[in-house]
């Protein structure tokens, strides 16, 4: 992957064949068929390297040559422990958004992402967070201020819980990528500012970044770790 520095905060880049040549991967990316999934599984494609797209509903997708279509189910830790051998990376979008009882969900699918990755000796996992446990002064998290919206609270209560569990993780080359307050269908510039715990506004005070462009960061990180063992984050 080229990367050119536009300035010392916000980078741009773009897709260098050469590269994608020489480091194609072979991913399991759990969750491929979701709003977060699908831009991941494109951008993956797209890049050159070859995707298992482990879903609940495999009719959702179509296999193709450096796609295949596998049906899982993240809670069943011994099944996707046989499902992600010999897989370069593990990439997760797994969220437990249509649960009554999604945080408690979607830690449990996360527990379960990472034990099997342990157990198949993955050597990279990189997980989808959320914008939630990001702070926005130096005591206040984003899900603890007034106008939060309450039907998010147990997603991103999930991904704060999820990161103190892969915290935990002292073997495993985890990382999460938490997305802007505002994750939207838009383009893919690539262009937008990286930070670790504080939530990106730009000159509005608005905190945004498009899905393209957040595929863009999590395949970035895939192909050049910067971020192991640490939680990071995106925003324009």
């Amino acid at each position: 992957m080229a990367v050119y520095r536009i300035n010392s905060q916000r980078h741009h880049y773009l897709i260098d064949n050469a590269y994608i040549e020489e480091h194609h991967m072979n991913i399991a990316l759990i969750g491929a068929s979701g709003f977060i999934g699908s831009a991941l599984r494109e951008e993956a494609l797209q890049r050159g390297h070859q995707v298992s797209a482990l879903v609940s509903q495999p009719d959702k997708l179509q296999a193709t040559d450096n796609l295949t279509i596998v049906k899982t189910n993240v809670q069943d830790t011994a099944l996707l422990s046989e499902q992600l051998k010999g897989f370069d990376a593990v990439v997760s979008a797994f969220s437990g958004h249509a649960q009554d009882n999604v945080r408690e969900y979607y830690v449990q699918g996360v527990r379960s992402i990472i034990n099997a990755s342990k157990v198949a000796s993955v050597p990279r996992l990189l997980i989808a967070g959320g914008a939630g446990a990001l702070r926005v002064n130096a005591d206040t998290l984003l899900i603890d201020t007034p106008t939060f919206p309450a039907e998010y609270e147990g997603t991103a209560r999930g991904a704060q819980d999820a990161l103190a569990l892969l915290a935990e993780e002292t073997d495993l080359d985890w990382t999460m990528l938490a997305p802007a307050a505002e994750i939207f269908p838009g383009e893919r510039t690539g262009q937008f500012r990286l930070g670790k715990d504080d939530l990106i506004v730009d000159a509005d005070g608005n905190s945004r970044i498009s899905v393209q462009d957040y595929a863009v960061a999590m395949i970035n990180e895939l192909e050049q770790p910067q971020h192991v063992q640490q939680r990071f984050t995106l925003g324009y």
